[in-house]
């Protein structure tokens, strides 16, 4: 991308959008206007396949203003949908013309969205129904890298990916089958966020794997991931895969797992080995880092092109590879292909193996937290994905495959660029329903790259918003201010009683922390004050009602449970102390947390 097209580029995330509306110094109008010269200016990148006219868009702004933003958390945001993700009234293709059809109903997420006030743009390209991570499978032409033409955009949702990545809309929703989401945002230095399948529902969506397709996020930022994560998720009942969230949180410094060194595969790729060293050294800050065994993982990962899941491929695209096998992209139709190799035997087989590796991945996150892996090990140029085209997909799937069939949550972050002039990144990898800490996480890491957003030039917004589930039905949660943080002495009442972490803050500037007196092990007293109070640093935990009644029941005096008033203004239930036994105690306000104290103490 030139320089003069760079710094044209308009700034459209969705905080600055918002805060600009907010100040009458722009509107959801001005926005589309921007968007639509944006996309002139960049000319052919074959990334859209359909806009949305303009008048239309420009129509739909001017409704907006006219209702006002309300409620509205994505109003005048300007988006883009993947083409194999129903909006009403266009043409759906999968990148096959001649499977197309009009629908009347947009899929559930995009009418999210839309109820939510975001503005849909147009259709993205993509591998041909969803079948590749190279981004070249497709008769409406193959984009490239916003940052080489030589290189391959990535896929499936390499539309999607380039997008958001070129500066044309605000965030665009791709799918995430085999990595179709993470791929190409690696490979165009943005965020991909491949949430626990269930959670955005698929209704609307042409499947490639049903049964562990997902919609994913792609934006500048893994803030903007999340906001609108949090607007498209939720139960659907017309999506028999739809369910609801089981929030996992991690601790405060988790353990991050890495590859073991005999088992990095990086094709001959030195520069790419390279950089995953650099991002290990990046995430000591954040964690504590351990090697793990790769085996089961990469075991599951074959088995989704190579085994008898790939028959499930058959359900959208069978019927065309019957009737019709020319319409298809060649690469596309073989692999689909396959499927018919495949007996009732064979799948139910796989799916015995599969429940072993599962338990397998299960025992090593055990021991772990996260993991932290290449998000792919290489990039490949348009060349060499034409004279091998099933190899080089392969390639760029490595470290991606597995994540739907173990049923993982996972984001797609930004590291840093090759001495090649192309982007690296890495892919944090939790249990389901971890998405929130992992989103936590992932703008923590990007954060410390201090890269800027895809081409665009703009620095991510710094985040607004807590990382956080809505609050569960059968929930409360509590603030923990002393021997209950993570890592100390009394942290295993929480986990012991299936507490997750939420979040890690600081209480409002009207409280002091003392250190008590003869208490075993030592525990700090929280208590507010009228003036000279300060913030001090605490941590949220959230668990089920009746373990919260079995936690309170066995605080000992002088400890007790109150209302604690945080940073943000809200209110939790936590832990404050009789004034009584603030006789003889020591004033450790000013180390800001029980933490810091205790770390001065052994110093």
């Amino acid at each position: 991308m030139n320089a003069a097209l760079q710094s044209a580029c308009p700034d459209l995330a969705i905080d600055r959008l918002r805060e600009a509306y907010a100040q009458g110094k722009s509107s959801p109008t001005a926005t589309v206007e921007a968007v639509y010269a944006r996309i002139a200016a960049l000319g052919e990148t074959h990334a859209w396949i359909a806009l949305v006219p303009r008048e239309q868009a420009l129509a739909r702004a001017a409704e907006l203003e006219a209702a006002g933003p309300g409620d509205k958390p994505l109003w005048g945001i300007p988006f883009a949908v993947k083409d194999n993700i129903d909006v009403a009234g266009m043409p759906t293709t999968a990148a096959c013309p001649a499977f197309a059809y009009t629908p009347e109903k947009s899929a559930t997420v995009v009418q999210r969205l839309v109820d939510a006030g975001a503005i849909v743009i147009g259709k993205t390209n993509l591998d041909q129904f969803a079948t590749g991570l190279v981004g070249t499978r497709s008769p409406y032409g193959a984009p490239s890298s916003v940052f080489s033409a030589a290189h391959v955009s990535g896929g499936s949702s390499s539309g999607s990916a380039v997008v958001v990545a070129n500066g044309s809309v605000s965030f665009a929703l791709g799918t995430d089958t085999a990595g179709s989401g993470r791929v190409p945002a690696m490979f165009n230095n943005i965020v991909g966020h491949k949430p626990t399948k269930g959670w955005l529902p698929t209704t609307g969506v042409v499947p490639a794997c049903r049964s562990i397709d997902c919609v994913s996020v792609l934006a500048l930022s893994s803030t903007e991931c999340w906001q609108v994560l949090s607007v498209a998720g939720g139960v659907d009942a017309t999506d028999p895969w739809s369910r609801a969230p089981a929030p996992v949180g991690l601790p405060a410094r988790p353990r991050i797992g890495v590859l073991r060194a005999d088992q990095r595969e990086f094709y001959g790729d030195t520069e790419s080995a390279a950089a995953y060293d650099n991002a290990i050294a990046g995430l000591a800050e954040f964690g504590d880092i351990v090697e793990f065994d790769f085996a089961p993982f990469r075991e599951a990962a074959l088995m989704l092109y190579e085994g008898a899941p790939v028959a499930e491929r058959l359900e959208a695209a069978g019927d065309m590879l019957a009737t019709n096998p020319r319409a298809m992209d060649p690469t596309v139709a073989a692999v689909v292909a396959k499927g018919n190799q495949f007996t009732a035997k064979d799948a139910w087989a796989a799916r015995t193996r599969l429940e072993a590796l599962r338990k397998q991945a299960e025992e090593i996150f055990a021991g772990l937290h996260v993991l932290a892996l290449p998000t792919s090990p290489t990039h490949n140029t348009h060349a060499a994905v034409q004279a091998d085209p099933v190899a080089r997909n392969s390639q760029h799937g490595h470290y991606t495959n597995f994540a739907n069939l173990l049923d993982l949550a996972c984001i797609a972050v930004p590291t840093g660029f090759k001495p090649d002039g192309l982007p690296v990144g890495i892919t944090l990898f939790g249990p389901a329903w971890s998405d929130a800490a992992l989103a936590a996480l992932g703008e923590r890491v990007h954060r410390a790259s201090g890269l800027t957003g895809g081409a665009t030039g703009h620095v991510p917004v710094a985040p607004a918003t807590r990382f956080d589930w809505p609050a569960q039905a059968d929930e409360v949660r509590v603030v923990v201010v002393g021997a209950h943080l993570s890592g100390m002495p009394l942290n295993r009442e929480l986990t012991e009683r299936a507490a997750r972490f939420v979040c890690a803050t600081q209480t409002a500037p009207h409280y002091r922390l003392y250190a008590l007196p003869n208490t075993t092990p030592p525990k700090p007293g929280l208590v507010r004050v009228a003036d000279g109070g300060t913030g001090i640093a605490v941590e949220v935990w959230a668990m089920s009602r009746a373990a919260y009644g079995d936690f309170v029941s066995r605080i000992p005096p002088p400890m007790g449970i109150g209302n604690v008033v945080l940073a943000d203004g809200s209110t939790v239930q936590g832990f404050w102390c009789e004034s009584i036994a603030l006789q003889g105690a020591q004033d450790i306000s000013e180390f800001g947390g029980w933490r810091a104290y205790i770390a001065s103490l052994r110093k």
